[in-house]
């Protein structure tokens, strides 16, 4: 018995004057491709593009730096108007306020964790102050102010000079653009590192400001403030990686400013009655 061959899918079609054309298949494989290579190069484009834009934020933040603490740019008005200018960029760069953690059914949620971070860490530096071993800790010089001065600087230059620009900055704008590129946790130790290194110059002021620290640090000689910068840095990335991990769990910025403002406007304010006891 004599099999049926079955003849293969012709690739090419002659026409009567000899010329060889490519047949309708070939020609819509060649279609697709040209349609796919289009795509791969758009979507690689728009890769780059996010890349310089993410890169474009960190030497950005890293200006504002070198402006306020070298420069010594104000930073009642840079920080706002530093804040303002990232949430431009960042929204004219197709972040939505979902991934700026701004969005308006997250805010609540925000507040609630905020609060309830405030009320732990007011709980801590309370018993902070109250115990003489650990009281020295908040013998800071910057805050040996009076009540008035001291209830200036905790609600309105520190939310407004720090608070409002590092946020916006670290746990909003940077935030959004690292989660473009990384995994979540990618974004939370990279987005903590950069806070503690954005404490490099403020560090190198604490040795002299702070008793405690430099009490602590007195015996390293010339390392002195290599030691309180490097610590500066770990603890303030720690610190970055906690008020991340807020931010994470509530997807709300007010999370993650309630933590800072905790830490930073309630440490003057303790600090201040640390000041009274220990006179």
């Amino acid at each position: 018995m004599s099999s049926r061959s079955v003849s293969p899918v012709v690739a090419v079609a002659s026409s009567t004057d000899g010329v060889v054309t490519a047949s309708p298949d070939v020609l819509h494989d060649r279609a697709h491709d040209s349609v796919r290579h289009r795509r791969l190069a758009l979507i690689a484009r728009g890769r780059r593009a996010r890349l310089a834009a993410t890169v474009a934020v960190v030497f950005a933040l890293a200006g504002v730096n070198v402006a306020n603490h070298v420069l010594g740019w104000d930073t009642m008005w840079l920080g706002p108007v530093g804040a303002v200018a990232l949430l431009a960029f960042a929204r004219w760069q197709g972040l939505s306020w979902h991934q700026l953690g701004l969005a308006r059914h997250t805010h609540a949620r925000g507040i609630r964790w905020g609060l309830g971070v405030i009320a732990v860490v007011g709980l801590v530096y309370l018993v902070g102050i109250l115990l003489p071993t650990t009281r020295t800790a908040f013998l800071d010089v910057r805050y040996h102010l009076p009540p008035a001065g001291a209830l200036l600087t905790a609600f309105v230059m520190i939310p407004v000079g720090t608070i409002l620009l590092e946020e916006v900055a670290f746990r909003s704008v940077l935030w959004g653009f690292l989660s473009r590129h990384a995994r979540m946790w990618q974004v939370l130790v990279g987005s903590s590192l950069l806070f503690g290194l954005w404490h490099v110059f403020p560090a190198m002021a604490s040795a002299t400001g702070n008793e405690a620290i430099g009490s602590a640090v007195s015996g390293l000689g010339p390392f002195a403030k290599a030691a309180v910068v490097g610590g500066t840095v770990l603890f303030t990335a720690l610190g970055g990686v906690l008020a991340g991990e807020l931010r994470r769990r509530s997807g709300s910025l007010f999370a993650s400013v309630g933590m800072h403002w905790a830490t930073n406007s309630l440490g003057v304010l303790f600090g201040v009655l640390a000041w009274r006891l220990a006179a």
